[in-house]
This record gives C-alpha cells, structure tokens and sequence, in this order.
C-alpha cells in the first residue's frame, strides 16, 4: 500500500474532518470535497482542532496540515486520489449518486471505502464503475483517536480489495478488523446497542440511576474493556482453566441473567425524559466541554500505553 499517497475525503463534516485530520497526521495528502456552504472554513478549523491532540500523539515525517486541499467539486477533488474515504449523509440515494459521479473520474485500481455505519454496501456498490472496490471502512467516533476500524465487503466486493483495505488501516496505525457478513450495525454497535438498551432499562425499572449506570461501567468492566475484549477478560477469569472453566461454572447464571434482561424495543417520551433529566443531575457542577477534554487527554495516554504493551492483543 506504499503506493498510497494522496487520500480523498467525501463529506467534511464532524467524521469527515477527523478522518481528514487523521490523514494529515499521518503524513498523507488529502484531498477534500463537500458542497455545503462554508464547508471549506469548517473543515480547516475542525482539523485545526483535531490537531492539537494529533500532536500530542506523534506525527508522522512530513505530517502537515498545509497538505490538504478543498474543492466543492467532487469529480475535480477526486480526479488524482489513490484511496477515497466517503462520509456523506446516510442517504443510499446520495451515496449511490456519488459513486456514479466519481468512479468515471478515479483510477480503476483506486479503493473507496465508506464509513456509513447504516448502509450496506451491497445497497450502493453497484452505482460505482468496478463495484468490486467499494468496501466500508467503518470508523469508531472519533477517527482520529479511536483506532478501531470495521471493514465489510458487500455482495461484489472483491476479497482481494477487502485485504488491501486491512492492510493500509493497519499500516496507518488502525485496529482493522474484518466483519465477515453484513448486519446492521456491524460488530461495535451493535454491542453498544445490546448495553445501552440494558442501561435504559435498568433506570427505567429503578434499579439504579444514570449516574451510578455510568459509574458501573466507568469504574467497573469498562476499566478492563479498555484493555481486553469480552472472550479474553472471560478467559482470564477462569484462571489456568480459561473460558471453558468459566463457563462451566458460571454458565448457569449468566444463562439466568439473559433471560432476566430488559426488553426495551424504543425511547419513549418517558425513557428520553430519564435519560436526560438523569445527565443533568451527572453533568450539575461540571461543564461538559470540560468532561470531554479530560476524557480525550486521559484516552490518549491510555492509547499510548497500550501501543506499548506488546503482549495486549
């Protein structure tokens, strides 16, 4: 993939911009494109933003933001590119149109790689010259932090394409891994769905508040989670047995804990009005630009332990 030197960015908005400014980080050239008005002035200054924690990770030699681009043309910002990363709006209309319009104008051997978390690929791949070099390459919010990347091929993707894709996320410093069907959702979401819906139920049945949910995890199982996955963190419970001694023992109950879930299927008014009312009472005294830069400057130290803990998988 070191054939890969300029990347094209569809869409400039909020995972746009962070996939932008991660490129930039990454010593890349970037090429943008969105119509909306001003698009050009809020990409620069997301990414002037993005920046100062980038730094603070480490840039790659020849890192600059002086090396991206903006056109709002998009056959024109796209016409040179060697990878796309398209983030326009969660519309298979939009998508498809934009596919049609760019593929005339790109290389034959040029990836383009969606970060929709709601569209298959299978649904938009087939307005595209060469559809079997769409491929999602779906990032956790936000990009230029959060190393996670899921990356699905549609029903004509090739597998090769899916492979090169792995590899430059992966040669950028990506955690890539391969979700090996279409769902909704794909794999990290979808977990998330599975505990937020129990987190809303748990309020709503008064079990505990929204501020003592969140302490649950913040100072609980998330502080593991950070480090290890489900199945490990299992395995390492179960001692010189592993995850078949845990559940073999433990089976049994959790068993008894699926079925006593919640089975919350919407966000009713009331469920909202919980929701919200219990994050004001969490945020009363605290400003919430504050809460999230002290959780981005404590998530890139805990990044940066990691990347040294070679043993981690």
């Amino acid at each position: 993939m070191n054939t890969i030197r300029k990347i094209g960015i569809i869409g400039c908005g909020v995972i746009g911009a962070s996939w932008a400014a991660y490129f930039l980080a990454r010593g890349f050239d970037v090429s943008a494109t969105d119509p909306a008005p001003d698009a050009e002035r809020t990409l620069r200054q997301l990414v002037a933003r993005d920046w100062i924690l980038l730094s603070k990770m480490g840039l790659s030699p020849g890192a600059s933001m002086d090396r991206l681009s903006f056109n709002a043309d998009s056959v024109a910002a796209m016409a040179d590119v060697d990878f796309i990363q398209e983030n326009g709006p969660e519309r298979v209309d939009i998508k498809r149109t934009l596919l049609a319009e760019i593929t005339p104008a790109i290389r034959e051997d040029v990836i383009i790689a969606s970060s929709t978390s709601g569209i298959r690929i299978s649904d938009i791949q087939n307005a595209a010259i060469r559809p079997e070099r769409v491929v999602l390459g779906h990032p956790f919010n936000p990009p230029h932090l959060i190393p996670l990347v899921e990356v699905v091929g549609g029903k004509e993707t090739s597998p090769q394409v899916i492979e090169r894709t792995l590899q430059f996320y992966r040669d950028i410093g990506k955690k890539a891994i391969h979700v090996r069907r279409e769902v909704k959702g794909h794999v990290a979401n979808r977990l998330q769905a599975a505990l937020f819906r129990e987190a809303f139920s748990l309020v709503h049945e008064g079990v505990a508040s929204v501020a003592d949910v969140d302490a649950a995890i913040s100072h609980g199982p998330g502080l593991r989670w950070a480090l290890l996955g489900p199945f490990m963190n299992l395995n390492l419970s179960g001692g010189s047995g592993g995850i078949a001694h845990v559940i073999d023992h433990l089976g049994p109950p959790i068993e008894s804990w699926w079925a006593d879930l919640g089975t919350l299927s919407s966000f009713t008014p009331d469920i909202k009005a919980e929701a919200v009312a219990g994050i004001e009472d969490e945020l009363e005294g605290h400003d919430v630009a504050d809460v999230e830069n002290q959780r981005d400057a404590v998530l890139i130290q805990l990044l940066a332990l990691k990347h040294k803990a070679a043993d981690l998988p």
